[in-house]
């Protein structure tokens, strides 16, 4: 089998697992909304929604800028913003996340945007952007160079 059939089978199962996991994670949000509106009432439910998306828009606006000073700081000063670009890119993920209906988007989102969590989420972000630059490139982990040969003494 040729590389290029390899990776095209592993990108369609890796599109099915993606479509297959946004199915369930709508299907679970729904569960999740019509538990809450049966626990507090759907008046109640729509209400909490509303809040929960403006005070998410706040904190995303206030984190975004941060993060944009921060990216923008360290660009001018000439330094590689790693850190920061990845806490660009997380604020602005949990931002859609945040502004999108539902509750459990709404907390994987909050996670996201707070200062306090940001870490744990930018090490794995890295991590994946790291192995992704790996995998795209080809680029071999450095290893021993290997000289084959023979030795001769010339002492006997």
């Amino acid at each position: 089998m040729s590389p290029a059939t390899r990776r095209s089978r592993r990108a369609r199962r890796i599109t099915a697992l993606v479509l297959l996991a946004v199915v369930a994670l709508v299907v679970l949000e729904l569960a999740v909304l019509v538990g809450v509106a049966r626990l507090i009432g759907p008046w109640w439910t729509v209400l909490l929604l509303v809040l929960d998306t403006l005070l998410g828009a706040w904190l995303v606006k206030r984190e975004g800028r941060r993060a944009w000073r921060a990216l923008r700081e360290r660009v001018e000063t000439g330094r590689v913003p790693g850190r920061e670009l990845a806490d660009s890119v997380l604020v602005l993920l949990g931002g859609v996340l945040l502004i999108s209906p539902g509750f459990l988007s709404d907390a994987l989102g909050l996670l996201l945007v707070l200062p306090v969590t940001r870490p744990l989420f930018r090490g794995l972000l890295v991590a994946y952007a790291g192995r992704q630059v790996v995998r795209r490139t080809n680029v071999a982990r450095p290893g021993p160079t290997v000289v084959r040969g023979e030795v001769i003494d010339e002492g006997e």
